[in-house]
């Protein structure tokens, strides 16, 4: 596949036309859920929702520029790297939205798992609130490398087109499931991810620490352990919170404090841990020296 035919298709396609509707569908939602905490007078931080609001906006932005194309352009070369193509079909457009959701579980799961990938998705837990503006809260970062996580896709046949468009899919399915209004929905919270499944994920609560990974099927997190029912009460946010509403705070914060761990690491070996081992591990001599 050329450049200029997947230019072509993302520009032409008729699932383009499925992506636009559900993209216009999710904002109708986010704007009815608004209107309904207004008339009932729901609680809200109305500042944190401006942020989201504002965040998205940035994205959007973002989005029309070389930084919405760079996936693109990575993926394109590795697809030239392998002999293997799966042809578009109604079949393979299925098997792709399947692997892609298989994917999107383990991007998500290795972005809590790594801090350098936390600093980009914690964005998106940074909330104390839980409503649909949330699913606008996405770092605007993320799109510079979250395309890697494609290129195994790529390499077992899928082009380019059908990567992206099908992990997009994935994640457009999510914006309804960032609700409060929404209760627990029986067998379907054991299938798919819902509402009551994600405001597990993003609960602050011990037990429901680095829990329900999924994008559209929770059953990946069942096969790998990490499945949570909604038991208690969720406490939405990070452990530490950042309480702050600037979007550039928001989205940087994080990458400001790894710095700031960096440079007080003594070996190169503890500066590469700190910035891509796991959340919580520091050098044992950061203790010591704020005793």
């Amino acid at each position: 596949m050329s450049f200029t035919e997947l230019l072509f298709l993302l520009e032409k396609a008729s699932v383009m036309e499925y992506i636009a509707f559900f993209f216009v569908f999710n904002l109708s939602l986010i704007a009815v859920e608004l209107l309904l905490d207004v008339c009932t007078a729901k609680k809200r931080r109305w500042g944190d929702t401006g942020a989201n609001i504002a965040i998205f906006i940035m994205n959007q932005l973002l989005d029309k520029t070389v930084v919405g194309g760079i996936g693109v352009i990575g993926l394109l070369p590795i697809s030239l790297l392998t002999p293997l193509e799966i042809p578009h079909t109604i079949w393979s457009w299925v098997l792709a939205f399947f692997v892609a959701d298989f994917t999107y579980y383990w991007m998500h799961r290795l972005e809590h798992e790594h801090r350098i990938l936390w600093a980009s998705h914690s964005v998106h837990h940074s909330s104390e609130d839980y409503n649909l503006t949330i699913a606008m809260r996405l770092s605007i970062v993320e799109g510079l490398f979250e395309w890697m996580f494609l290129i195994p896709m790529v390499l077992i046949g899928f082009s380019p087109f059908q990567a992206i468009v099908s992990l997009i899919l994935v994640a457009q399915f999510q914006t309804w499931i960032h609700t409060e209004r929404i209760k627990k929905l029986g067998w379907l919270d054991e299938v798919f991810n819902t509402p009551s499944v994600h405001r597990v994920h993003h609960g602050s609560n011990d037990k429901y620490l680095d829990k329900n990974y999924g994008g559209v099927l929770i059953i990946w997190d069942k096969l790998f352990g990490t499945f949570q029912r909604e038991e208690e009460k969720v406490v939405y946010g990070l452990t530490k919170n950042i309480k702050s509403n600037n979007p550039i705070t928001i989205n940087f914060i994080e990458y400001k404090n790894i710095w700031k761990d960096v440079k007080r690491c003594r070996n190169w070996k503890d500066r590469f841990r700190v910035v891509f081992g796991d959340l919580q591990w520091r050098p044992s001599y950061f203790k010591e020296e704020k005793e």
